[in-house]
């Protein structure tokens, strides 16, 4: 109590201006509509808080599921082939924060199982090295990566191409690659017949139904390449991975092309964040109503104080004094929303996955289905970042709201305001 006392007479005024006496229904109206501003902002930021944590645990989990079939940073040579890999592969270990590296080979072609054809992309690998650069060894839910054997054609499908093939484990399927052979009837594609030996899921739609994998031995001889086509590297931080690229290109020798995660899926990662930066400026215009509610609560209680004004004024309070009180008044209610909303936003992006199965169970219904999003729970990945920049802004806003009541206020003329009290 003694901090409040000693606090500069604006404070004190805008404080007890804050929590509105309700002596009057006029009074009581007033702190009504206080409260309901302070609210408007508290849910507002919570809100915010809540749709951009969702989102952000949407982006990660899709990431996630992206870089486990894929590489961090990929290496290919200009002339499309890399026969020197090793060499390379030596070189970018160097670097402290390269893990893993695996050669690899690239290629399209067509796949065909009696009169079902799809087009898939062919990944040649090492199944040795390929743990050191990729997830897809441990996400084989039938028969096993080790079955990729130089020589033997055998071959790693995603699980909605094989279910679209109607092939399981052991089942035979034909690859049809565009390289043809000449022949006296002219230029025929080349057919090969490889074994399934394991079916993989990434839960990427475009992977598990677009991706397939054989020992890289076989993917040379079946694309008629003299090497693989480029090098897949892991690094410790993925989110790094832009900035160790550029390291690479100044470290490794020879005329090399350098692709990290981020470029690869250059248009994916450019449509979320233009999305999250739409639903932020959306979702701020609700903080910007609830503050701008604190206007017309600062007008009306500026209109019922006038007699109070004209009184602090006579008894020497400059109009700065004035304006201090009503903007202490509103930044309070400003801040206690905010205040509020961050720690209720916090509380739900935080316990999410708590949250939303008690909602399903309650309303008996099920918000994300496995067969369409591939996953069943709401993901939510709090940033503290976002949580302080949504609390300055509304904060800020707040403010804003303030300025023209309290200019208002600090206008009042004395003589005016007490003739007819």
């Amino acid at each position: 109590m003694s901090i409040v006392k000693n606090l500069p007479f604006e404070w004190l005024v805008g404080l007890r201006y804050t929590r509105a006496g309700r002596r009057s229904g006029r009074n009581s109206f007033i702190s009504f509509i206080s409260l309901i501003s302070m609210a408007g902002i508290a849910l507002g930021v919570a809100a915010l808080i809540v749709v951009l944590s969702v989102m952000n645990g949407f982006q990660k989990e899709v990431r996630d599921r992206m870089l486990s079939v894929l590489s961090h940073i990929e290496v290919y040579d200009a002339t499309g082939s890399l026969p020197d890999w090793q060499v390379t592969a030596k070189e970018a270990m160097q670097v402290a924060e390269v893990k893993g590296s695996a050669p690899y080979v690239a290629a399209q072609a067509m796949m065909t199982r009696d009169d079902t054809v799809r087009g898939v992309i062919i990944r040649g690998v090492l199944p040795q090295e390929e743990p050191k650069v990729s997830d897809v060894a441990s996400q084989v839910k039938s028969g096993s990566f080790e079955n990729l054997r130089p020589g033997e054609f055998n071959i790693v499908l995603g699980r909605e191409l094989a279910r679209g093939l109607h092939v399981n484990v052991g089942d035979k399927v034909t690859m049809i690659a565009p390289q043809g052979q000449i022949t006296p009837a002219g230029v025929l594609p080349r057919l090969k017949q490889f074994t399934v030996g394991g079916i993989f899921e990434a839960g990427h739609h475009e992977y598990d139904s677009g991706l397939a994998f054989i020992h890289i031995d076989d993917a040379m001889r079946m694309f008629k390449l003299e090497a693989p086509s480029g090098l897949r590297l892991r690094v410790e931080d993925m989110q790094r991975a832009p900035e160790v690229a550029l390291t690479l290109s100044k470290v490794l020798n020879g005329n090399l092309y350098i692709l990290d995660w981020s470029k690869q899926n250059r248009t994916w990662f450019a449509a979320v964040q233009t999305e999250k930066r739409m639903m932020f400026i959306i979702l701020t215009l609700i903080i910007a109503v609830a503050a701008f509610n604190l206007v017309s609560t600062l007008v009306m209680t500026v209109t019922d104080k006038q007699a109070d004004i004209a009184i602090l004024r006579t008894l020497g309070a400059s109009p700065a004094s004035i304006l201090k009180i009503f903007m202490i008044q509103g930044a309070m209610v400003g801040l206690l929303g905010t205040a509020i909303g961050v720690g209720l936003g916090v509380l739900v992006a935080l316990n999410i996955d708590v949250i939303v199965p008690f909602i399903e169970r309650l309303l008996g219904v099920q918000f994300l289905s496995k067969e369409i999003y591939l996953i069943t729970e709401l993901p939510s990945d709090l940033r503290w970042p976002d949580v302080w920049t949504i609390g300055g802004v509304a904060v800020v806003l707040a403010f804003v709201a303030t300025l023209y009541p309290s200019w208002r206020a600090a206008n009042v003329r004395p003589a005016e305001a007490l003739r007819y009290e």
